[in-house]
This record gives C-alpha cells, structure tokens and sequence, in this order.
C-alpha cells in the first residue's frame, strides 16, 4: 500500500472519531438537580421557575439568577450568564443547560417553554364550507 494512501485513512479516522466524539459532549443528558451535582458534566435539566424566591439580573456580572424546581421537586438557584429571556414570566417549563458547581447550576443555555395559543380546542372554530 502506499503511504498517502495510509496517511490519508488514519487521518479520516482520527477526523470521525474526534467529530463523534465532540458531537457526544454536545448533547449532554436531561437530569434532575442531585444527578446534575453528581456527574459534573455539561446536562439539562427541565423544571418550573419557583416565582416566590429572589431572582433579578444583575448588571456588574452580567448574570440572570433565579430558582428553579426540577421534576422531583428539589430546589436550586441557577446562574444564567445571558439577559432574563423576554418570555421567561410565560414560562409553562424552563430546560436549562449547564453544570452544578457549589448547589448552583451554572447555565449557558436555556429553552423557555410557553404554553401555545393552539392547544386550547375550545378557541378553534372549524368549519367545512
């Protein structure tokens, strides 16, 4: 065999596997708050903002931080290093990725879920004229 030819396989296996490997970092898994603490990997967690406890946006760090129950119940502050998202009081459920340091999830990406104006069926009017 030649040596470009080898050259040029080990070099688009050692290209696929690093790209596997980065595209399973990426996807992190959907936890709750105590599996979150424990793995200390990037993970998403789905929960409710808990509108009774502080929350606000603070200037100085540039940080939204709120509380958050997941679905088990449990409790915790996340850290949020963008703007509060504008629907965030809409929210029917957060999911919030990042990872838990010290009892707080530290986030860099959030996916506010509101509940659609289309799954009401008593506001639908079909007619079949």
């Amino acid at each position: 065999m030649k040596p470009r030819v080898i050259i040029g396989t080990v070099a688009i296996v050692i290209f696929t596997s690093l790209l596997m490997w980065n595209f399973g970092n990426s996807i992190g898994s959907y936890v709750g708050f105590e599996d979150a603490e424990l793995s200390g990997n990037r993970v998403h967690v789905i929960g409710k903002w808990v509108q009774d406890k502080p929350h606000g946006f603070d200037n100085e760090r540039m940080v939204f931080t709120f509380y958050m129950q997941d679905e088990t119940g449990e409790v915790r502050r996340v850290s949020y290093n963008r703007p509060k998202p504008n629907n965030f009081e809409d929210a029917e459920s957060l999911v919030v990725v990042g990872t838990m340091r010290n009892g707080v999830l530290f986030s860099d990406d959030m996916l506010v879920k509101c509940p659609s104006k289309y799954n009401d069926a008593s506001n639908l009017e079909i007619s079949m004229n």
